[in-house]
C-alpha cells in the first residue's frame, strides 16, 4: 500500500477527457504498486477515509498515471478541483464480475455472445458495469437489449453509445 498526498486537477477542454478532474501518481509511487507496469490497472482504498475500490489507474506517459475522481466521490469528501488530498492505495487483483443477467440474456443469441467473448475483458466490463449501474429494472432491461444489438452489429461500447 501507498500513502501520499494529492492536488486534484482538473482538464481543460481536450478531447473525450475534458471536464475530468483526477490526481496524479508519481512514476516512483506507481512503481511501488505495481512495478513496471505501463497499462491501466486497478486499485482499492482511500481518499480522505472516502472507500474506493474498482478504480483504474490511467496511464498519462512517462510513467505517470492518474485517477480520475468522479463526482459522487468529490460530493462525499466535499473536495474540488485545486483542492488536497489524502490517498491510499493499493493494487486490487480481485476479478470483476460481469452481470449475470447480462451473460443470461446474451446465451440466448450466440452470435452476440460470440463477438463478446472477442472482446477484450475490459471492454466486457464496460457493457457490464453500465448495465448494472441502472437504477430501475426497466433501465437495466433496455441497457441489456441495447448491448445485445450492439454487440449483433460488431460495436464496442463506445461505439454504441454513439449510435
Amino acid at each position: 500500500m501507498i500513502t501520499f498526498t494529492a492536488t486534484l486537477v482538473k482538464f481543460n477542454a481536450k478531447g473525450e477527457k475534458s471536464g475530468w478532474t483526477y490526481f496524479e501518481i508519481k512514476p516512483a509511487l506507481a512503481q511501488k504498486l505495481k512495478p513496471g507496469t505501463k497499462m491501466s490497472f486497478r486499485v482499492k482504498g482511500q481518499i480522505d477515509n472516502h472507500p474506493i475500490e474498482k478504480t483504474s489507474l490511467l496511464p498519462m506517459g512517462k510513467g505517470i498515471f492518474m485517477m480520475p475522481v468522479n463526482a459522487a466521490v468529490r460530493k462525499a469528501i466535499q473536495k474540488k478541483h485545486g483542492d488536497t488530498v489524502n490517498v491510499q492505495l493499493e493494487v486490487d487483483d480481485r476479478k470483476l464480475q460481469l452481470s449475470k443477467d447480462l451473460m443470461a440474456c446474451l446465451k440466448d443469441e450466440p452470435h452476440a455472445l460470440a463477438f463478446f467473448k472477442k472482446l477484450p475483458l475490459s471492454h466486457q466490463h464496460y457493457f457490464s458495469k453500465w448495465i448494472e449501474s441502472a437504477r430501475t429494472a426497466e433501465t437495466k432491461t433496455k441497457r441489456i437489449m441495447q448491448t445485445i444489438n450492439a454487440c449483433l452489429k460488431g460495436q464496442k461500447f463506445g461505439e454504441m453509445l454513439k449510435s
